[in-house]
């Protein structure tokens, strides 16, 4: 598998005379999170639908796991000035586990839970179309907690001949206890100690409708709409909710496309 996680590329666009300003800075790959910075004012498209920009110019935007190799960004000034790119989005190749012989009861929950799960389902949603103001991205990502990486955005696992659902975190295998704190500024939007599949789990605006989410916590210590600074305690890791071990599996997305949190930070020490 090509290492690209954090591939970073800084894009400064030429700025040809009367033309707004355009600036961008990220992972241009399927799971990508680029951030960047335009004419306060402006207005700005990607493939024909808008993105926010802030009072200051700053924008993000995230592309998904099969996201296709090009999509189109437009800007244009206050002043009626325009710019106009494509972007090149990377190909990646996932990790792909195939698994037989499994009892039913690890592939499918069982029926009594199926109303739990679609109303938690439907909770989280709400709180992805969250598209709050400030930029807390623009601060720049830590890693929220220290361990061994166990597992990557976009795997797959293939149980009894049938496709999951892939892998859309990063997981951080720690042991129980073990402290899990903000990777960025935000507002806490969900706090729940007992999901179905996630267990303790956390939802963090950051703002502009990008935020993370950090499942199968022991200890959740925050509360919604609490603000939290980069570094500020949130809890520990667990092995609640679906787990089969413990760990943090942190999670990004940007509305509802879901991205790769490794991109944001730099290698586990």
């Amino acid at each position: 598998m090509i290492r690209f996680l954090l591939l970073a590329l800084l894009v400064l666009a030429a700025r040809p005379a009367g033309a707004v300003s355009l600036e961008m800075n990220g992972a241009f790959t399927q799971g990508g999170i680029i951030m960047g910075r335009t004419d306060p004012g402006a207005t700005l498209t990607l493939d024909g639908k808008p993105v926010r920009v802030g009072a200051d110019g700053v924008f993000v935007l995230g592309f998904g796991r099969e996201a296709e190799p090009k999509a189109e960004l437009s800007v244009r000034g206050a002043d009626g000035s325009a710019q106009h790119r494509t972007l090149e989005i990377a190909k990646r190749d996932y990790n792909i586990q195939r698994i037989d012989g499994l009892p039913q009861k690890y592939v499918e929950p069982p029926a009594e839970v199926l109303a739990r799960i679609k109303r938690e389902n439907e909770q989280i949603k709400e709180v992805r179309k969250i598209d709050t103001e400030r930029a807390y991205f623009a601060d720049g990502f830590i890693w929220p907690a220290k361990g061994r990486i166990s597992g990557v955005y976009g795997s797959q696992r293939i149980l009894n001949g049938e496709p999951k659902w892939p892998h859309f975190g990063v997981d951080v295998a720690a042991p129980v206890g073990t402290p899990v704190v903000a990777p960025a500024g935000g507002i806490v939007r969900l706090a729940e100690k007992d999901l179905y599949y996630t267990g303790g789990t956390v939802i963090l605006d950051h703002g502009h409708g990008l935020s993370s989410a950090f499942l199968h916590m022991q200890d959740v210590n925050v509360k919604v709409g609490q603000e939290l600074k980069r570094g500020d305690s949130m809890g520990t890791i667990g092995a609640t909710g679906r787990a089969t071990g413990p760990h943090l599996d942190w999670r990004i997305n940007w509305f509802d496309v879901r991205v790769d949190a490794a991109v944001l930070v730099p290698p586990m020490e």
